[in-house]
Formats: C-alpha cells, structure tokens, sequence
C-alpha cells in the first residue's frame, strides 16, 4: 500500500446485512477515513441481521441503524480500497467495475484461509466461528493500514 492513502473503504459480501457490516463497524472503530459496506444481492433497505448486531456489539460495534444497501459501481469508483468475503464477489465486481479490480481484495487477504464464509441461516456457533474469522482478518488489515500510515508518516 506504500504511498496511497486509503480515505474511502468499501467491505463487499453478499446481502449486507451480516458480514460486511460487522468488519465495516470493525474497522471503522480501529481506522481514521470512511468505511462503507454494500452487498452485490443486498436486501435493501433491511436491518442488520439480529446475531450480527448482538456479535458486533459484543465487540463495541453498533450496527443499529445499519440499512442494506445495493452495490454499485459509482461506490466501486469512490472507493480506494475494495474488501470482498469471497473470490465469487471479487468476480461480481470485475464485471461490474473492471477498474476496480487493482483496489478489490479479500478482507481475509492476510490470512490462512482468506475466504470468509457466509453466516446467513448457518448455527449460533458457525455465525460466532465466522465473525472471529472477520474479527482476525480486520486485526491484519488493520495492523497492515497502520504501518503503511506510520510508513507514510500520517500517524
């Protein structure tokens, strides 16, 4: 990341209304900058869903408010950094937006296993499994951003 600035961030899964708002609200509580999410089949309009909101504030995050919302490729433009759950949503935005694919990357990018599996209908264990998946993966990314910002000598 040496060198760019990463103002506007973007978390991208499925229906945006449990994995990519819970690493948004992650990563905004650890980052300076705008950090969005959107899903590539959005339920638009709905809610979190009721174990991502109680997960996420167990982890100081609120997602109250949190309204899904349809990706497009105006937010794809805007963003500098694009964070998928799978390879499947990195292949959704290529054909939607081929030029963000040099910023689109798996939010498990620093990890063993970079995937992130959706957690929607799965188990009350499967989902806390899940959102440790995402807990570890915004830690690396933001381990990774801050050292790039102190790198940069913006921190």
């Amino acid at each position: 990341m040496g060198g760019i600035t990463l103002r506007h961030i973007l978390v991208v899964c499925t229906g945006n209304i449990c994995r990519s708002p819970a690493a948004a609200g992650l990563l905004a509580a650890q980052l300076e900058g705008n950090v969005a999410s959107a899903g590539i089949h959005a339920l638009s309009g709905h809610r979190a869903d009721a174990r991502a909101m109680r997960l996420a504030e167990r982890r100081g995050v609120s997602l109250y408010g949190h309204q899904a919302r349809q990706l497009t490729r105006q937010m794809c433009r805007h963003s500098d950094l694009i964070l998928a759950m799978e390879r499947g949503h990195i292949g959704y935005i290529a054909n939607m937006a081929p030029e963000a694919l040099g910023k689109t990357l798996l939010l498990g990018h620093w990890l063993d296993s970079p995937e992130i599996a959706d957690p929607w209908q799965e188990s009350d264990a499967r989902f806390e499994q899940i959102f440790s998946h995402i807990e570890r993966a915004v830690g690396r990314w933001v381990s990774v951003l801050n050292a790039s910002y102190q790198h940069q000598g913006q921190r």
